[in-house]
């Protein structure tokens, strides 16, 4: 019985990396990509990397002006976080198994949710672009919109992961919609909810650097600046202050997690 079992696995496992493998063969025949070569530039790449993609001391000058965008991009993240939370919570309320009121209401808050939960970003921000131009605002509301949509749908599961037992007994005492929600509901589903929030916070930020680049501000357009005029030195400052700026919030993140949780 055990062999059986192994035996199939090993089939299933099998059968998936030969259908990974066609997918890849038939991926390359028709967008015509050449793999020896692409393999055979990673050596030149990296070369080049060495050679040219590293802060120098006229980089180093730059500093305070790419901190000071660094700054900017992370206080934007954290503020349409936060705000698309305080959003996402009310849609989720209303949406969910367990606190929703049912009906339309709940209908169009998980459509609402899909809706903006399936648009990335980027795409957020070409359409804003169009209407507020290139901004900050146009950073904020794209960050807003795409975190809003993956967060309500988020919270709708964390929420109707609550047991319903202590719903169904604050109900058996007469308890309000209200003091359901606010005595029973939210106080267990808070720790996965804030989970969620910092998962957004560290996403955003990421995903502020990219939208920088449309947008024209903070860390993203200092980024493509440097790099379009040929800066390589400063460009390389700039990733690194980067990934070491996602390191110390991730690490943050962490920690605040392991204390709620």
């Amino acid at each position: 019985m055990r062999d059986n079992f192994f035996a199939k696995k090993r089939m299933n496992t099998l059968l998936f990396c030969a259908f990974l493998l066609v997918i890849t063969l038939i991926a390359i025949v028709v967008t015509d990509y050449n793999v020896i070569k692409g393999f055979t530039s990673i050596p030149k790449a990296a070369e080049w990397a060495a050679s040219n993609f590293y802060p120098n001391e006229k980089a180093m000058k730059r500093l305070p002006a790419i901190i000071s965008s660094l700054s900017e991009t992370i206080l934007v993240s954290i503020a349409s976080t936060a705000v698309a939370a305080v959003f996402a919570l009310l849609f989720a309320i209303a949406g969910s198994h367990t606190t929703g009121v049912g009906g339309v209401f709940s209908f169009v808050s998980r459509s609402i949710a899909t809706l903006f939960r399936n648009i990335d970003v980027a795409a957020w921000s070409m359409i804003l672009l169009i209407s507020f131009g290139q901004n900050v605002l146009t950073g904020y509301f794209a960050l807003f919109f795409g975190s809003f949509g993956f967060l309500t749908r988020a919270f709708m599961e964390s929420i109707d992961e609550v047991s319903n037992s202590s719903v169904e007994a604050l109900r058996s005492t007469g308890a309000g919609y209200f003091p359901i929600i606010f005595q029973s509901v939210i106080p267990a589903s808070i720790p996965q909810l804030l989970s969620w929030v910092l998962f957004m916070v560290e996403t955003n930020i990421r995903q502020a650097t990219l939208i920088g680049i449309l947008t024209g501000t903070g860390i993203g357009f200092l980024f493509s600046l440097y790099y379009k005029g040929l800066n390589y030195s400063s460009a390389s400052l700039v990733v690194i202050v980067i990934v070491l700026a996602i390191f110390a919030i991730e690490s943050v993140s962490t920690y605040v997690r392991r204390v709620i949780l």
